[in-house]
């Protein structure tokens, strides 16, 4: 278990204008932490030893209540819209002040941890909560930091998450009375108004995004990544419910991370020292390794209990789809403990297609690769968000949009410049849809995801094996070990052959109408690896 309590010398939260609070228990162990949840009336332990909470109204991110401060160091560098919506210095600095008075007297939960493993770019950081749960959430997540630096006292960023504390659109310049705002000059996150604790990692992984490429040349990366017995790396982007974390999770290759990188000159490296997995219909037949890792220092959230009270129910939805665990990367057995690895071999693009005319496996040139990688292509399915009654396509810049200061075109012709460097091999996968759209065809087998994907790591997709696909112009194996042949070809599996032209065509045309918005600052290059239609008149 990581953080054995210590405190720093001069533990003291008068830096960051706190010292009014009554008291500050710091870099508590996790046995510690999960005692002053249950005495809190935070949570209570599941029959598997793991804490279950709930995060309360908010049970996943508020992406229209996230916001980054406009001023000299971020005016003329981030990319600002609907996804990054600026607050003035003084919107926050009102937040900031109502929030250390709304701290005046109160117990807080201290956590010193580090973000990314590699130590030539990690940012030490500490966080500050009002509950007992967010400080374990933040032990499981953050890296662990040496005796010294916590000693030291000397972080470079501070997180305060004040769950109860309610913001004032009025006064703090927000939408309502939950916010997450970013400060880059004062090196702060305060996350308000929300319990849900991945708001919390993602803050800190949109400053990464911010200063990664700024200050380092290194290209961050939401996605997962594992390592085989030849040092073979893979990385795997996806956006939820594509596979990203189910298909790194491998018992035949050891996990780096599943959610968030670097890739900088020596290779790939965690951000994290932890997994924050869906839990939603887990299983110990279909995800073994993220099921035997709930035990005793992981964090449920917002999950449904058996009339016992103590055993999880999995396929409980009732609070939320979006059913939570988090837990050290130590919970995963063989996991790098380093949480490094080399230059990727071979890249995956997840996506879950509920059209059904995507290949499940193709081969991408650097040029394809950037398109697919600025597109971020899933589609959502009846279901899962509420209005949607049909599949619906999804983009995602870089398959993390929302945690994206810069611009996408900017991280693609990064990762462009990496794929040319080291030779990575590039794969669009598609987890979704064979046979038919959503409500004709059926899931893509998990069996046949996971044989394609060793096949195209052992080399075994040959490329003197591989035809173009006329719509989407990718390559596509003709045979892959341990798949039926006609699964490859996803209009050999249509009934009606005409139904899958037409539904092929109509989802080019959407990728197509997608890129337009990226048209002022994407590259030929860029432009060229897009499907082979032009968008209708309609």
């Amino acid at each position: 278990m990581k953080h054995t309590g210590i405190t720093p010398k001069n533990a003291s939260l008068e830096a960051i204008g706190l010292e009014g609070v009554a008291s500050a228990q710091w870099n508590l162990p996790p046995s510690t932490l999960v005692k002053e949840c249950i005495l809190n009336g935070e949570g209570k332990l599941a029959d598997t030893g793991a804490l279950a909470i709930n995060t309360g109204e908010f049970t996943g991110r508020s992406p229209k209540d996230r916001f980054i401060v406009g001023d000299d160091k971020t005016n003329n560098r981030v990319d600002w819209g609907e996804i990054n919506q600026s607050i003035s210095s003084e919107d926050f600095g009102r937040l900031y002040e109502d929030v250390q008075e709304y701290l005046y007297g109160k117990n807080v939960y201290v956590r010193d941890g580090a973000v990314g493993a590699d130590p030539a770019t990690r940012i030490i950081t500490r966080v500050v909560s009002e509950f007992a749960y967010s400080s374990l959430f933040v032990n499981n997540m953050f890296l662990e930091i040496g005796t010294t630096e916590i000693e030291n006292d000397n972080p470079s960023w501070h997180v305060i998450c004040v769950p109860e504390f309610e913001s004032n659109p009025e006064r703090h310049g927000c939408r309502q009375g939950n916010i997450s705002a970013i400060d880059f000059t004062r090196k702060m996150i305060i996350v308000a108004g929300s319990g849900y604790t991945g708001e919390i990692k993602k803050g800190m992984f949109s400053v990464m995004n911010f200063e990664l490429p700024e200050v380092h040349n290194v290209l961050p990366m939401h996605c997962s990544s594992n390592v085989g017995k030849d040092d073979n790396v893979a990385v795997f982007f996806g956006l939820s419910g594509t596979g990203k974390t189910t298909l790194s999770s491998d018992p035949l290759r050891n996990l780096i991370g599943d959610d968030e990188h670097g890739w900088s000159d020596n290779g790939v490296f965690n951000m994290e020292g932890g997994c924050y997995a869906k839990t939603i219909d887990l299983s110990e037949e279909r995800e073994p390794q993220i099921y035997n890792a709930i035990k005793y220092g992981a964090l449920l959230e917002n999950i449904g209990f058996e009339s016992d009270g103590v055993t999880p129910n999995y396929e409980d939805d009732s609070i939320t789809p979006n059913t939570r665990v988090s837990y050290p990367i130590d919970h995963i057995p063989g996991a790098v403990k380093s949480g490094m690895g080399g230059h990727p071999t071979d890249i995956f693009f997840l996506t879950c297609d509920a059209f059904g005319v995507l290949p499940p496996i193709s081969s991408l040139d650097a040029n394809q690769a950037m398109f697919h990688f600025i597109s971020g292509y899933t589609a959502k399915v009846a279901g899962t968000e509420v209005g949607v009654v049909e599949p619906q396509t999804a983009f995602s810049a870089c398959f993390g949009a929302p945690f994206l200061p810069l611009a996408p075109t900017e991280y693609a012709e990064m990762l462009g410049e990496r794929i040319e460097k080291h030779g990575a091999r590039i794969w669009l996968v598609n987890t979704g849809w064979t046979g038919g759209g959503y409500g004709v065809g059926s899931r893509m087998k998990l069996r046949y995801t996971r044989a394609m994907i060793t096949a195209a790591l052992e080399g075994k997709l040959n490329e003197s094996d591989m035809r173009t696909d006329e719509v989407f112009g990718l390559n596509v194996p003709n045979s892959c070990p341990d798949v039926p042949s006609e699964v490859l070809n996803p209009r050999e599996t249509w009934a009606d052959k005409n139904a899958y032209d037409a539904a092929a065509a109509d989802l080019a045309q959407r990728f197509v109408a997608n890129f337009s918005q990226f048209d002022e600052t994407a590259t030929d290059a860029m432009r060229s690896g897009g499907p082979r239609v032009a968008v209708s008149a309609n």
